[in-house]
Formats: structure tokens, sequence, C-alpha cells
């Protein structure tokens, strides 16, 4: 967060804001690595397995799609928590 120097800015939201969108990005980005590893081993165990293996697939994916959302989620509220927004959970 660039610092305006028309404004007295709160040092303490500065580093509030720094620290909540630094946790944030690396919250994406974990959820990020870990939906994809779900979808690719759920699309191999269908790849390999056939339709016999098909609803374990599906299950393996939907997991890593619901923690990923998950950790979107949970990250967007670290990031409007550190700006002070105080809806930082929707």
């Amino acid at each position: 967060m660039p610092l305006d120097n028309n404004k007295n800015q709160n040092p303490v939201t500065f580093v509030t804001s720094t620290v909540g969108n630094g946790v944030g990005g690396v919250a994406k980005t974990a959820g990020g690595i870990v939906g994809a590893a779900g979808r690719g081993v759920g699309q191999t165990v269908t790849g390999v397995t056939g339709s016999a293996g098909k609803p374990v697939g599906d299950a393996v994916e939907a997991l890593g799609n619901g923690i990923e959302g998950g950790a979107k989620s949970v990250a967007n509220g670290v990031e409007n928590a550190g700006k002070g927004q105080k809806d930082f959970w929707r």
C-alpha cells in the first residue's frame, strides 16, 4: 500500500494492511496449489480406473476444489480485515 503524502496515514493501518495482503496472498497460493493437486489426482484416479473409480476420482477433485475455495474465502477475509473493513468475512 503506497503512502499518500497528502493524508495522515495511521502506521498501524499500513502495517495491518501489508500483513493482511501478504498472508492473504500466501493463503490463496497454497489453496490454489492444493486445489490443482486435488484435481490432478482425481483425474488420474478416474483415468486409471475408468468408470469403476470415477466416483472416487470425482470426490478427490471436489475435495481439492473445496479446499481451494475455502482458502480463497479466508484469504479475502484476511485481506479485508487488514484494510479495516468491517464486513471482512463476506
